[in-house]
């Protein structure tokens, strides 16, 4: 039996309101309009409940066997949880101590001068770098941290996010695919396709939001969603 349990992110994902809707459709950081968001700021706001996420994380990473020396979370929206992790993992590591592991973070908008390591990170990654996302829809910031890693030519294990909008990108191709064809393992510890009906039940925002949906799932969808 794996460490991590889907059932229980799941329900940690419901009690604490990652998930819930529009009345007006609003537009999303991609670009797109939608009923529905996933945030998880009022987790990361919060210590322990960070702290609680980093651990769901690092079961998660075990469960893929991935090679990791440094956890590094996209900026602005996953960094805090990329310090905690890194925090959480490199304390139970057996030779942890003065100079055992490093802590980053990313730079929200890179210097204009300077070599890589110095434009994109305040410290920059070491060994095989785990790449953390909070919430992935076409891909694109996270795109765009995985190139600045590339172009600082630092190792990439793996890039995850912890929740996965399943939406096609405007060329047709999913997240993962996109990675795929860059060589790049992408990796989602959750899905609106199994989120949304349980917070649509729960929330009961009503019919003319739950068809709405259903029509940018079978816009957008990587798949088709069933909520009325």
């Amino acid at each position: 039996m794996g460490l991590f349990d889907q059932a229980a992110f799941n329900r940690f994902i419901m009690e604490h309101n990652v998930y819930g809707f529009f009345d007006r459709a609003v537009t999303l950081k991609s670009g797109r309009t939608s009923h529905f968001y996933a945030n998880w700021r009022a987790v990361v706001e919060d210590v322990f409940l960070t702290e609680r996420l980093a651990a769901f994380v690092l079961d998660f990473v075990a469960d893929q066997q991935l090679a990791v020396d440094t956890f590094y979370g996209v900026p602005e929206g996953a960094t805090k949880l990329g310090i905690i992790a890194q925090l959480t993992w490199a304390k139970r590591q057996d030779n942890y101590g003065p100079g055992s592991h490093c802590l980053v973070m990313g730079r929200a908008k890179p210097k204009e001068h300077g070599l890589p390591r110095d434009r994109y990170f305040v410290g920059q990654p070491r060994g095989k770098v785990v790449v953390l996302e909070d919430v992935t829809t076409t891909g694109g910031s996270l795109l765009v941290t995985v190139e600045q890693l590339r172009d600082a030519e630092i190792e990439i294990s793996a890039a995850i996010s912890l929740t996965n909008r399943m939406e096609k990108r405007d060329d047709g191709q999913s997240v993962e695919e996109l990675f795929r064809k860059k060589g790049l393992a992408y990796l989602s510890m959750s899905s609106a396709l199994d989120i949304l009906p349980q917070v649509y039940q729960r929330l009961n925002p009503g019919e003319k939001i739950g068809r709405a949906i259903e029509e940018e799932f079978a816009r957008y969808g990587v798949s088709p969603l069933k909520l009325v």
